[in-house]
């Protein structure tokens, strides 16, 4: 790839930020070894393991890279036999860590999801060695301190250190206190001279206090005697010491050996784990460019939606979206200057060399770049007024470099082509360089000033005009692409607005060509035409977003009330469940005294006391309760009764039940009917006379058996406490009973417990010859824990 076209398009700041998401020196060899790649399916590779990185990422929040370090050389040493100390050892614990922990994390995963094959097979290849990373760990504290723990001996050796060390300091304490050795001592405290212990003596009495002398004071006044009573302890201690530290010695050998036999191991996970680190950092690079993986054609066009220069500050650069190499391979683009043009070049230079290093481009989704051979670029940097020779000599020798080895497959970026000379050469020049470009088939971005390069870039085919927006009202570039467009200097709207007199301007108008004049006139109208259509558009987007506002709004009207609607009938279904399931209470309730007051057989206060529970039923049921007339009267017409007499057998028609007359107003058109122990009074409609049956024979003890009966018999039996074999001899007589007693319905209570009771219960009543049929209960009869039966 062309050096200067990096350092111009300044590829190595994208690289600083990169080396900044690093989390060790192993990744950072891989990040100063990149560089764009000219092959397209190295590339591809590349992007994919970003983009993987990138996923990773956004998934798990964290990726545990920190504690990796470069320990090459260690376990080259330890291969071959050499001891290393605690702090190498540490650093390849820590190293095993990572390597464990990563490979744990990201070589495999339940998740259907997590399906990362490039990140993966890099982790599958790390080893994992959890007995070595333990053995260090439990054997070094930090990288001056072994632990206790690496060994028994070293324990052992350590707890007589301190018992030796206890002893000496007992055995000097009691001699610095005894009145004796008091008036000899310098002070009364405990010194250490080369890892000895010794007390300070007055020189005058050296003589008195047997000992080795170790050091003496600056002033001489004082020796540091060691009292031969304590010189063997000394001694003992010494020599635990260097036990110890023959101890600490084999200790660091033993694992020091360990890491020798996965020293070729080691030097492999370390490979991996700088490329998962650069592969992170890649990762990381992209969220905080809020990068995309571009789409990779072969086809050698990019399209770039929304793009913007990495390098600028993401919340105030203006994105713009560049095409280049399907109907057209020359793009130049014309405008004031400040207005963007360099960045707009910049940013397709940079995109492609990010692109070719497998790096994520702040853009759109859906954006598509390709693979250049190679990118060239002239840039100059320094813009002035005055520009000399030598800074044109300059730009001509890269651009005859550039023509030199540009292909169909590269890219060509040139910024103010031609500038610095003679404006009619310099025009010319350009455009001959520019024709030149496009006959080798490149694909080339340029920017310009001048006129005749406008002029070519209308009449030559493949080659595309494009502009900066310039607000002429604010006099400042909105630094927006207009591809399609040519631009316009606007220097003649910039002076009138910065108060130049119209008569000089109109005199500058005279000093130009008329036909540079006309083609001014015509893009100031395309640009205002422009303006305007952009204008329209936006006003047309704005009232189409109102209008879906105002769609969204109604659609979530629309919802609300049909769930409003939808809670209502609920409500209402609710509500009026909950009154039918109270009314049905007070029936039950209503029944069971009724049964009472039979049972009582006071017939005066019975029927006072029917007459006040029905109107208490009437009340409670509410407007639930249909009226009297609707449930009396039949709906399908009936013929009248005309006559009617007292004693006459009549049937109910809507209850489909029989009476008696008791008495008749014809003028009412009415009747007081009897039906069992209840009477009522009934309109002729609802009346039909009925023969009276033959009486039956019926003997004087059966018919006092069915009084009885009639009388006693309950329209429940509860079974719950029985057994099966009770429960059958008790259910088989009261079934006799009840239909005997002329009972429709009756209910078995058998609960529910573990079953056995109910289906044995069911047998039965499948083959009793008085029973019709059988249910479960409902909710309100006792559901599961009861069956209800009806009789023949």
């Amino acid at each position: 790839m062309n050096q200067k076209a990096l350092r111009v398009l300044e590829f190595n700041k994208i690289i600083d930020i990169l080396k900044s998401k690093s989390s060790s020196s192993l990744g950072l060899r891989y990040i100063e070894k990149l560089h764009p790649s000219s092959d397209f399916e190295e590339v591809k590779y590349m992007l994919e393991e970003t983009s993987e990185a990138q996923a990773i990422l956004t998934k798990t929040g964290y990726v545990g890279l920190q504690g990796m370090h470069d320990i090459e050389d260690k376990a080259k040493r330890a291969n071959v036999g050499a001891s290393l100390d605690p702090g190498s050892l540490i650093m390849i614990g820590d190293t095993l860590r990572v390597a464990r922990t990563l490979k744990n994390s990201l070589s495999s995963s339940d998740k259907e999801d997590f399906n990362y094959p490039i990140i993966q097979s890099l982790a599958n290849s790390l080893y994992a060695y959890r007995d070595i990373e333990d053995s260090i760990y439990n054997a070094i504290v930090s990288e001056i301190e072994i632990s206790d723990s690496a060994s028994n001996t070293l324990r052992d050796i350590r707890r007589r250190i301190v018992q030796k060390n206890q002893s000496i300091r007992s055995k000097l304490n009691s001699i610095i206190s005894s009145t004796t050795y008091q008036k000899y001592l310098q002070d009364a405290i405990i010194s250490v001279r080369g890892d000895r212990f010794v007390v300070p003596v007055k020189s005058e009495y050296r003589s008195q206090v047997a000992g080795i002398v170790h050091d003496q004071s600056s002033s001489g006044a004082t020796l540091f005697i060691e009292p031969m009573s304590i010189v063997d302890m000394n001694n003992e201690l010494r020599q635990l010491r260097l036990s110890e530290g023959e101890e600490i010695e084999r200790i660091l050998s033993e694992l020091s050996a360990m890491v020798g036999e996965i020293s070729e191991d080691l030097i492999s996970n370390q490979e991996i784990l700088g490329r998962l680190d650069f592969a992170f950092a890649k990762g990381k690079l992209s969220m905080q460019m809020r990068g995309v993986e571009p789409t990779l054609n072969e086809d050698k066009f990019i399209n770039i939606k929304n793009g913007r220069h990495p390098l600028l500050e993401k919340d105030k650069v203006v994105p713009n979206t560049i095409y280049l190499g399907r109907d057209f391979h020359t793009l130049v683009i014309t405008g004031p200057n400040t207005g963007g043009k360099t960045v707009t070049i910049k940013t397709v230079g940079l995109f492609a060399l990010m692109n070719q290093s497998g790096l994520h481009i702040p853009a759109d989704f859906g954006s598509s770049m390709c693979v250049y051979d190679n990118v060239f670029a002239d840039i100059g940097d320094e813009q002035s007024i005055e520009q000399s020779l030598s800074t044109f000599s300059s730009h001509m020798t890269n651009i005859v470099s550039i023509l030199k080895d540009v292909s169909e497959d590269s890219l060509v970026i040139f910024d103010e082509l031609g500038a610095g000379t003679d404006p009619i050469e310099g025009a010319a020049l350009a455009i001959a360089i520019l024709e030149d470009v496009h006959m080798a088939g490149a694909k080339c971005i340029a920017t310009t000033h001048y006129s005749e390069i406008k002029n070519y870039t209308l009449t030559k085919e493949g080659v595309e005009n494009a502009a900066v927006e310039f607000d002429l009202e604010t006099l400042s570039p909105t630094y927006r692409l207009l591809i399609g467009v040519p631009g316009k200097s606007n220097a003649f709207e910039i002076s009138r607005k910065l108060g130049l007199s119209d008569y000089v301007i109109t005199r500058a108008r005279d000093f130009i060509d008329t036909e540079n004049i006309a083609l001014e006139d015509v893009l100031q109208n395309v640009e205002k035409n422009r303006i305007k259509a952009l204008e329209e558009r936006e006003e047309a987007e704005k009232l189409k977003n109102q209008i879906e506002i105002l769609k969204i709004e109604y659609d979530e009207k629309i919802a609300k009330i049909s769930a409003q609607k939808e809670k209502m009938i609920e409500k209402a279904k609710s509500e009026a469940f909950s009154i039918t399931r109270q009314a049905k209470e007070n029936v039950d309730n209503i029944i069971k005294e009724l049964r009472v007051l039979e049972e009582e057989r006071a017939s005066k206060e019975k029927n006072q006391k029917i007459e006040a529970l029905r109107k208490e039923l009437a009340s409670s049921m509410g407007k639930l309760q249909p009226s009297v007339e609707s449930m009396i009267i039949p709906k399908v017409a009936n013929k009248e009764i005309k006559d009617l007499k007292v004693g006459e057998e009549v049937k109910v028609i809507t209850l489909n039940q029989q009476g008696s007359v008791v008495s008749v107003d014809k003028n009412k058109k009415e009747a007081v009917v009897q039906i069992g122990i209840m009477k009522m009074n009934l309109p002729f409609k609802s009346l039909k006379k009925v023969k009276k049956d033959v009486k039956s024979v019926v003997t004087k003890s059966t018919r006092s058996i069915i009084k009885s009966k009639s009388g006693n018999v309950r329209s429940e039996v509860d079974l719950r406490g029985l057994n099966l074999e009770e429960a059958i001899m008790e259910v088989e007589k009261y079934l006799d009973d009840a239909y005997v007693a002329g009972l429709e319905t009756a209910t078995i209570i058998h609960g529910i417990g573990t079953g056995v009771l109910k289906s044995g219960l069911q047998d039965i009543l499948k083959r009793n010859k008085h029973v019709k049929s059988q249910r479960g209960g409902q909710y309100g009869e006792g559901g599961a824990g009861v069956t209800i039966v009806k009789f023949k």
